[in-house]
This record gives C-alpha cells, sequence and structure tokens, in this order.
C-alpha cells in the first residue's frame, strides 16, 4: 500500500521499490528527494515523523555506478511502519538536499555523512566537522582511503 502510493504520486522519481528484511525500500532518484521526503512526513497516511538514521555508504569495491548513496531510515509512530529510501549520488557531483528542515535528526547524521564521505547536504545550517578535526585531509570512510593514512592532530595553542 505504502509502496503503490509512492508510485503513483513520484512515478518518474522512484527507481526501484520492494521488501527485504521486513523493511520496505525505495531507490529514488536524488532530484526531487527534499520533495519527495516532505511528502512522506507530511501525507497523513504515511506520516514518517521519525528519521531513525541516514547513512553514506561506498560502492568503489562493488563496482557500481553510482558509486555512494545515502540511505534514510524512517518510521512512521503514528501508524508503525518503516520506510527506508535509498538515494545515489554520482562521484562527479556528491551533493543531495538537506532534510534538517524536515527532521532535526538529520542535523548530525549530515555532518558526519559530508565528513566521512565528503557527500554535502544542500541547505544545511551548519556543516562543519563533528567527529574529526578542522584541518583532517580526505574522508576516512571511503573505500579509496589511505588505511595508514596518519595525520597530524593539532594541539591547541600550537603555531601553525
Amino acid at each position: 500500500m505504502i509502496l503503490q502510493q509512492l508510485q503513483e504520486k513520484f512515478p518518474l522519481e522512484i527507481i526501484k521499490t520492494g521488501e527485504g528484511y521486513g523493511n520496505l525500500f525505495a531507490f529514488v532518484k536524488k532530484e526531487r528527494s527534499h520533495e519527495f521526503f516532505t511528502y512522506l512526513r507530511d501525507e497523513p497516511a504515511l506520516k514518517f515523523e521519525f528519521l531513525i538514521d541516514l547513512f553514506g555508504v561506498d560502492r568503489l569495491k562493488l563496482n557500481e555506478s553510482p558509486r555512494f548513496e545515502v540511505v534514510y531510515q524512517l518510521y512512521s509512530l503514528t501508524h508503525n511502519h518503516r520506510l527506508r529510501v535509498h538515494i545515489k549520488v554520482p562521484e562527479e557531483e556528491l551533493v543531495i538536499s538537506s532534510v534538517v528542515d524536515l527532521w532535526k535528526a538529520a542535523d548530525w547524521s549530515e555532518r558526519e555523512c559530508w565528513e566521512m564521505f565528503g557527500i554535502r547536504f544542500e541547505g544545511h545550517p551548519n556543516l562543519k566537522h563533528l567527529l574529526l578535526f578542522e584541518g583532517f585531509e580526505g574522508h576516512p570512510l571511503r573505500k579509496d582511503y589511505p588505511i595508514n593514512k596518519r595525520q597530524k592532530i593539532p594541539i591547541p595553542g600550537e603555531i601553525v
């Protein structure tokens, strides 16, 4: 019912839907993703008012294209249903709309995803480092990040 409703509302934006591991999922194009998420949150029959998780995926070793993906796990407290949304993000344009204005819980998750994968969230109100220090070079959860790379941790008060 949920997936059918979404396919009727966004026939051109939904790439694929299905069910796996007890959860419904949808692969959605990124171009109208913010409108898609607004609908998921505001439509009374869906009412996904809770963003459980948001994370990045690097599929470099799987030779999939596009390489990156952002995954959103949503839950409706009202209807007790879940939905996992996958949005593919091409490496050439690592930008996707922020959903912080829809779910405040996305704030730190988007910052972490930006730090670790380099995926920028357009419209994020405070996209700055969360776990890494200022000046950290690279994105450590990318599959091509050198595993033995070490960076000098700045010491407060040290002259740069």
